[in-house]
C-alpha cells in the first residue's frame, strides 16, 4: 500500500515512494564523522544570517542562522511535505550532529541576555509590561503552532490502507526489518489524520496500549550496544510524529514510563562512535553506515524529546524528561554524559521559545537541573562544557518566566530585587566570563532560587563531589557550593540534611581546596544564628572520638571573629544542659560528644580570641563535667541507638578521658602553663579524676589560678556568684568549691553580703556535711578581711553549734573561725562557748581535743576585766583536766594543755611550780608529783 512522500535527503537515498518497498539510507564515508556536537547535520548548505555573534565555546566568530528549533522547520516541512521532511529542512533544528562541512552552528543568544543587562524596564515587573522582561520569548501558542494545522489531509482509501497495515503488523508474528520500518512509518503518517479524522483518533487512542508495547518490542529487539538498522531512529520519529498530536506514548502511566527509560537508555548508552565503527567491521551492517545511521538516530532522539515540551504548559513533560536524563547527566562515561547534555540543552532551548506557562506548575525540581548544569558547565570534556554552558543560558530564560508566573503578587518588590541584582551581576561578568567560570552562574541563579530549590541545589552539588574520576568536577562543586551559601544568607531549608551529606562526603575528598571550601560551607552555615544550634546539633551525632574529618572540620572551622564566641558559646551551652538532669540517670550522649568537640576545637584554636573571652565559663563547665563523669564507662551513657557496633565500642574509652584531656588541652591554649604545671606536680589530676579527691583537685586548680593568673580567677567569682546554686548536686558542689577557694581574693571583699555570707550560711544548714565544710572554709577565708568579720559575726550562734558535730573536718572548721573573732564576742556567747569547749576536753580525735583547749585559752585571754568574776569557776574547774592531760601520750596534746594552764594561771594570778611544764612522765617522778599535787591542794583551799 502506498505511503506519502517522506524526504529524508541527509538519512535515505531518496524519497520514499507510494509502495511499501524500503530504500536504504545512503552509505556516508567515514570521513564525516565527528565528535558529537550542537551543530546542526544538513545536506545543503544554509545560507549564512546578516549578523554575526561571539561564539563563546569556541573563540571564533560564527554565522547565526535565522530561525530557531523545532517549531521553525516545521512551518515548511508540514505545509507540503511528509513528516520527515522535518529533520532535514532547509530551517533550523535543534539537532546534536553536524557534517564536518556544515558552516553553520547554533549559537547562544547573546542578545537576550544583553537585553536583561540593558533593559532597565523589566524591573518594573507589572502586570501591563511583562511581556518586556529580558531574555523571554513572547510567540503565542497560536502562532506556534499554526503550522500544525497546514497539512495537506490524507484520503479516505489512504487511511484505511494505513490502519489496515498497522492492524496486519498487530496480528503478525515474525516480522522483518522492512515490516517493521513500514508499520513504524504507516503510524507516522497515520497521525497527520488526527485533527480532522475522528476514525483515525479512535483508533489510535484505542490501540494505544498496544502501540507502546509492540514500539517496546521492537527497541528490545535490537542487539544492544549496537546500531545496525534504522528502526531505533524510526520508533523516535514516529512517538515524535504522535506526541506533536497530543498523542503521548511516553507519559501518563508507569509503564508508559519504563518506555521512555528504555528508549533513553537504548541511545545513551551506545558505545562510542570509534566502538560503532570497529563493531561495524566485524559484524557488517549492510548498506547503512554506521556513523551516519548514528548521528541520524540521535538527530531523531532530540526531536523526540522536544516535540514533548512544545506545548508543555504546566512544564510536567519537562520534569519527566530531566528525571530520564538525571541519571546520565551524572554518568561517569564521558560519551554518555556528552549525549545526555546535548540532548537536555536542545530541550531547554526548544522549551525556552515556546513558553506559555500555567498554573498549576508541575516541574518542582528547579534547584537540581540548575546545579547539574552548573557542575556540567565545569566538566573536563570540552563538549560537555560547551553544550551545559548553552543550556544553562535557556534554563535562565525558563527562570525568568517561571518565578514571575509563580510569584505571589502582593511581593512584586522582591522579585524587583531579585531582577535588579541579576542585572548588576550580568553587567559585572561578560557573558563569556559567566559561562566560563561556573560557580557564577550559582550567583546570578540564587537570587531567583526558593527556599526548597536552594536545598535541591546544594544537595546536587554535594552529590558531584562523589565524582572521583574528574577531579575538575570536585573543584567546580566546591566552588558552587561555597558561592551559593555565601550568598543565600539563611534561606535554607534541611540544613541538617546537608550537614549529613557533607559529613558522609569529607571522606571522599583528596583535594585540600576542596576539603577546606567545604568546611567553609559549614563555617558559613554555623556562624548564621539561624543554623547555628541545628549545625552544631547535628555535627555532635557522630561517634567519639570523632574521626579525622570531623576533627579536622572542628579543628578549621573559618568563622569571622564577631561569630566565634556566639559558636563557642551554643556549643559550651550544649554541654551546660545535659548537667541538669538528675544524676540517678545516664549521661546524655551529647555531654560527651560536646566535650570532645571543645576539645578539638581547642587543638585547632581557631577560636582563640572566643576561648579566652569565654573561658570562665569554659573552665567551670568542663570541671563540672570531670564530676559527672567520675566513675562512668560508655555504657553508662546514653548513646542513640546505631551510633556504635560492639567492635566499634573501646573500653579504654570513658566520659572522663574525654573531659580531663579538654580542661588540660584549654588551659595551654588560654597560657595557663603554670597552673598547668602546678597541677602535674601535685597529680591535680589524679585527684580531679578520684571521687573523694575531686574537690581536692579543685581547690589545688582554683589556689593555682588565685596565684598565678588574677584576672582569670577574678573573672570566674564573679560568673559563679549566679551558678552556685543551679544544677544538681555535682554542679553545685563543683562550683561552690572553686568558689570558696576564691574567696581568699581581696577582691572578695567587693562581693555584696547576699552573694558571700548569706550564701554560706544557706550552705550551714544543708543536710550534706560537705555543703557545711565548704561554707566554713569560705567562711574562714573572709573572717580574714577585718571588714567582713562584722557580718560574719551574725552566724556566731550556728558555728558553735557546728562544734558539737561528728564530722572532725566541721568542728575543726568552726574553731579556725572561732579563734578569729573570739576578741570580738560579747560576754554571753564567750561562757556559752566555753562550756562547749570543756566538753571537748578529751575528745578521741586528738585534732578536736588539742584545738579546743587553744580556743579555750584564747577565749579566757579575751574576757574583759569586768567580766572575769564570771568565768573563774569556770576556768576552775578546767585546771585538773588541763593538768591530766598535759601528761597525754600525744606531745602536740601535752603541750597545749601545758600552754592553757599556763593562762589559766595568769588569769588566776597564780605561779604555777615548774614541775607542772616537766615534760617526763610523774610515775617515774613521784616526787615532782606530789609538789604539784600540794599546790593545786592548797590554791583550791583558798580559793573556796
Amino acid at each position: 500500500m502506498p505511503l506519502p512522500h517522506r524526504g529524508r535527503s541527509s538519512r535515505l537515498a531518496g524519497s520514499r515512494g507510494a509502495s511499501t518497498s524500503l530504500p536504504r539510507a545512503t552509505a556516508h564515508s567515514p570521513k564525516h564523522a565527528q565528535r558529537l556536537t550542537r551543530r546542526r547535520h544538513f545536506s545543503e548548505q544554509v545560507p549564512p544570517g546578516p549578523e554575526p555573534q561571539a561564539d563563546f565555546r569556541s573563540g571564533k566568530w560564527r554565522q547565526e542562522r535565522a530561525g530557531g528549533d523545532a517549531r521553525d522547520s516545521r512551518r515548511s516541512a508540514r505545509a507540503g511535505m511528509g513528516s520527515r521532511h522535518r529533520i532535514c529542512s532547509r530551517e533550523e533544528i535543534v539537532i546534536p550532529c553536524a557534517s564536518d562541512n556544515d558552516s553553520g552552528s547554533v549559537d547562544l543568544q547573546l542578545s537576550n541576555l544583553e537585553d536583561v543587562k540593558n533593559d532597565a524596564s523589566s524591573l518594573e515587573l507589572t502586570d501591563s509590561d511583562i511581556s518586556d522582561i529580558a531574555g523571554l520569548p513572547q510567540e503565542s501558542l497560536t502562532d506556534s503552532f499554526r503550522h500544525l494545522t497546514q497539512q495537506g489531509p490524507l484520503s479516505e482509501p489512504i487511511v484505511e490502507r494505513l490502519i489496515q497495515s498497522i492492524q496486519e503488523f498487530f496480528n503478525g508474528d515474525q516480522q522483518s526489518e522492512l515490516e517493521k520500518l513500514t508499520f513504524l512509518r504507516s503510524l507516522s503518517s497515520l497521525s497527520r489524520a488526527l485533527p480532522y479524522d475522528e476514525t483515525v483518533g479512535a483508533f489510535i487512542h484505542s490501540h494505544i496500549e498496544d502501540i507502546v508495547h509492540i514500539l517496546n518490542m521492537l527497541v528490545e529487539e535490537e542487539l544492544l550496544h549496537s546500531l545496525f538498522s534504522p528502526v531505533h531512529q524510526e520508533v523516535f520519529v514516529t512517538i515524535a510524529d504522535l506526541s506533536y498530536q497530543d498523542v503521548h506514548l511516553l507519559l501518563g502511566s508507569e509503564d508508559r514510563a519504563d518506555f521512555f527509560s528504555l528508549l533513553t537508555k537504548s541511545i545513551i548508552t551506545l558505545p562510542p562512535v570509534k566502538t560503532l565503527t570497529q563493531l561495524e567491521e566485524i559484524v557488517p551492517s549492510g548498506s547503512y553506515n554506521t556513523e551516519s545511521l548514528y548521528r541520524q538516530t540521535l538527530q531523531a532522539f532530540s526531536e523526540m524529546l522536544q516535540s514533548l515540551v512544545v506545548k508543555d504548559p504546566h512544564l510536567e513533560n519537562l520534569d519527566t524528561i530531566f528525571k530520564q536524563m538525571d541519571p546520565w547527566l551524572q554518568s561517569t562515561k564521558d560519551h554518555e554524559r556528552e549525549r545526555a547534555t546535548v540532548s537536555m540543552a536542545q530541550v531547554l532551548k526548544c522549551s525556552s521559545r515556546h513558553l506559555s506557562l500555567k498554573l498549576p506548575l508541575q516541574f518542582q525540581r528547579l534547584g537540581r537541573l540548575v546545579a547539574l548544569m552548573a557542575l556540567l558547565c565545569g566538566d573536563p570534556v570540552k563538549e560537555v562544557a560547551e553544550e551545559a554552558a548553552e543550556g544553562t543560558h535557556y534554563l535562565l530564560h525558563i527562570t525568568l518566566r517561571l518565578k514571575y508566573v509563580t510569584h505571589d503578587k502582593k511581593n512584586h518588590p522582591s522579585l524587583r530585587r531579585a531582577m535588579k541584582k541579576c542585572q548588576e551581576l550580568l553587567e559585572l561578568y561578560s557573558i563569556k566570563q559567566f559561562y566560563s567560570c561556573p560557580f557564577k552562574i550559582a550567583q546570578v541563579f540564587e537570587v531567583f532560587l526558593n527556599s526548597n530549590e536552594l536545598c535541591q541545589f546544594v544537595m546536587t552539588i554535594l552529590d558531584g563531589l562523589k565524582n572521583l574520576k574528574h577531579p575538575c568536577t570536585q573543584k567546580s562543586a566546591g566552588e558552587l557550593l561555597i558561592t551559593l551559601v555565601k550568598n543565600a544568607e539563611s534561606r535554607f531549608e534541611k540544613v541538617p540534611e546537608i550537614m549529613g551529606v557533607i559529613c558522609a562526603r569529607l571522606s571522599i575528598i583528596s583535594q585540600p581546596r576542596v576539603r577546606q571550601q567545604i568546611i567553609n560551607t559549614v563555617s558559613l552555615f554555623i556562624s548564621r544564628p539561624k543554623y547555628t544550634d541545628i549545625v552544631i546539633s547535628h555535627l555532635l551525632c557522630h561517634p567519639v572520638p570523632y574521626d579525622r574529618h570531623l576533627a579536622e572540620l572542628w579543628r578549621t572551622l573559618d568563622v569571622k571573629l564577631p561569630s566565634t564566641t556566639w559558636i563557642l558559646w551554643r556549643l559550651l551551652r550544649k554541654l551546660q544542659k545535659c548537667h541538669n538532669a538528675p544524676t540517678h540517670e545516664k549521661m546524655a550522649y551529647m555531654a560527651v560528644a560536646a566535650t570532645d568537640a571543645l576539645y578539638e576545637v581547642f587543638v585547632g584554636n581557631r577560636l582563640r580570641a572566643a576561648t579566652f573571652r569565654l573561658f570562665p565559663q569554659l573552665l567551670m563547665t568542663l570541671l563540672i563535667q570531670i564530676h559527672h563523669s567520675i566513675g562512668l564507662t560508655m555504657s553508662d551513657v546514653a548513646i542513640p541507638s546505631g551510633l556504635y557496633t560492639e567492635q566499634e565500642m573501646s573500653s579504654q574509652l570513658t566520659p572522663l578521658c574525654f573531659a580531663i584531656q579538654a580542661t588540660k588541652t584549654l588551659l595551654l591554649r588560654t597560657l595557663c602553663w603554670q597552673e598547668f604545671n602546678i597541677m602535674e606536680k601535685n597529680k591535680g589530676w589524679t585527684l580531679l579524676e578520684g571521687k573523694d579527691g575531686h574537690l581536692q583537685g579543685i581547690s589545688l586548680l582554683a589556689n593555682a589560678l588565685l596565684e598565678r593568673n588574677h584576672l582569670f580567677a577574678n573573672k570566674i567569682m564573679y560568673l559563679l556568684v549566679p551558678l552556685l546554686n543551679r544544677g544538681n548536686d555535682k554542679h553545685k558542689l563543683t562550683s561552690a568549691g572553686f568558689f570558696v577557694e576564691l574567696l581568699q581574693s581581696p577582691v572578695a571583699r567587693r562581693l555584696p553580703s547576699i552573694y558571700s555570707i548569706a550564701r554560706l550560711k544557706d550552705w550551714l544548714h544543708h543536710g550534706n556535711n560537705v555543703f557545711k565544710t565548704l561554707a566554713l572554709k569560705g567562711l574562714h577565708y573572709l573572717t580574714r578581711h577585718q571588714e567582713m568579720r562584722e557580718g560574719i559575726k551574725s552566724l556566731l550562734p550556728c558555728i558553735l553549734d557546728l562544734l558539737c558535730e561528728t564530722d572532725e573536718k566541721i568542728v575543726l572548721l568552726a574553731i579556725q573561725i572561732l579563734l578569729q573573732l573570739v576578741e570580738t564576742m560579747d560576754f554571753t556567747t564567750l561562757t556559752a562557748m566555753m562550756k562547749t569547749l570543756f566538753s571537748l576536753f578529751g575528745d578521741v580525735r586528738p585534732d578536736v581535743h588539742r584545738f579546743s583547749m587553744t580556743l579555750f585559752g584564747a577565749s579566757i585571754k579575751s574576757v574583759k576585766y569586768t567580766d572575769k568574776k564570771g568565768i573563774e569557776n569556770q576556768v576552775l574547774d578546767s585546771l585538773v583536766p588541763l593538768l591530766l592531760y598535759s601528761q597525754d601520750e600525744n606531745d602536740a596534746v601535752a603541750e597545749e594543755s601545758r600552754q592553757v594552764l599556763t593562762i589559766c594561771a595568769q588569769f588566776l594570778k597564780w605561779k604555777l611550780p615548774q614541775e607542772v611544764y616537766c615534760k617526763d612522765p610523774w610515775y617515774i617522778r613521784c616526787g615532782k608529783v606530789g609538789k604539784v599535787c600540794k599546790f593545786f591542794g592548797k590554791k583550791m583551799q583558798g580559793e573556796s
